[in-house]
């Protein structure tokens, strides 16, 4: 028993050893096949390009084939609609209606967050009144007529052509039309005195009584007497006043008044200067509300009529605000207490 188990075990050790030599064997074949592909596709690729790898033109892209307007028509027709996959415009319905809805909702939740973003802007400030106010509070200075603001505030014209003042009419009076007496006397109230009118113990959003001021109250240069406003006769007539600003009191308890000269060269061809009614801004126009609270104001105006001009000179002419607190003579805003024009009379 003992030699039987002695060989057997004997014969098991050569057949493992024959196994696992062919099993090198067989692994040593398989890298030499693979040794052998590498090889051959190095071959391959160092192999000279034959004549027919070397005609181009087979490579370029075959031009497609002209379609026809019919064929064009067919194709858009097949985009718009395909019966075959129940497609508009390349999406089936399914897809559109969740096109749709995102949108939809994308452009109400837009909606709703610029609405409450208003809604919260509104509610924060008062319509009345400006919460931050960062205007200059010295007042600017206007004049009428100005018919060509582009090129400043000219005045040229003959006296006895009537096309050359008629546009300066024209403009004075369509200023003039809300100061008729009439207009005046059904919209505001007559105040007397020269003191502020003060309406602070009203409720912020009650109306404000405005202060009548009359066209009758501008004398030569109303347009009552003479429509012309002096300008047939070569004495014009001008209307200045301050800009509105909101809760101003010019003056600080003094009105503020007006002057005229000439800004440059001799100051003898202006002549006289008459003021209507007078040369000052009475203070019981201020202050001023706004336009929701006083809806019928009328800012105070300052007619000067030049009644003894030099003919055919021009002459550079400034009028200016005078009293406290007023800015005239600033170096870069020329409308700043003060307003300049050249003017020019012929005869």
């Amino acid at each position: 028993m003992e030699r039987d188990s002695t060989a057997g075990g004997a014969e098991d050790l050569l057949l493992e050893d024959k196994v696992s030599k062919l099993r090198a064997g067989s692994l040593h074949k398989h890298e030499l096949a693979e040794a052998m592909e590498v090889e051959q596709e190095g071959l391959v690729e160092h192999q000279p390009l034959e004549q027919d790898d070397l005609n181009f033109e087979k490579w370029k892209p075959k031009p497609k084939p002209k379609r026809t307007l019919h064929e064009k028509i067919d194709d858009l027709k097949t985009y718009l609609w395909n019966a075959e996959t129940k497609e508009f415009m390349g999406r089936s319905g399914k897809s559109w209606s969740l096109i749709l809805l995102f949108y939809s909702a994308l452009y109400i939740f837009l909606a709703a967050m610029f609405a409450g973003g208003m809604c919260c802007l509104m509610w924060s400030i008062s319509p009345y009144a400006p919460t931050y106010n960062d205007r200059v509070m010295p007042p600017g200075m206007t004049m009428f007529p100005h018919v060509d603001v582009a090129h400043g505030f000219d005045i040229a014209f003959n006296a006895s052509d009537r096309s050359s003042w008629k546009k300066y009419a024209k403009a004075l009076e369509a200023h003039l039309k809300p100061y008729d007496d009439g207009v005046q006397d059904r919209r505001n109230i007559n105040c007397e005195g020269n003191t502020y009118f003060k309406q602070e113990d009203l409720e912020e959003s009650a109306e404000r009584k405005a202060c009548q001021f009359k066209r009758s109250w501008l004398g030569e240069c109303s347009g009552m007497k003479d429509k012309d406003f002096g300008y047939s006769k070569g004495k014009p007539c001008i209307l200045v006043k301050m800009n509105r600003i909101l809760g101003y009191l010019p003056g600080q308890g003094t009105p503020v008044n007006v002057t005229c000269g000439v800004k440059k060269g001799s100051t003898e061809g202006l002549g006289e200067v008459q003021f209507f009614p007078e040369n000052i801004f009475n203070l019981r126009y201020y202050p001023y509300y706004g336009k929701l609270r006083h809806v019928n104001y009328s800012s105070p105006l300052v007619a000067v009529r030049f009644s003894s001009v030099q003919y055919d000179t021009q002459l550079h002419v400034q009028c200016k605000l005078n009293g406290k607190g007023i800015i005239n003579d600033s170096a870069t805003d020329r409308f700043l207490g003060s307003v300049s024009f050249t003017l020019e009379v012929g005869a």
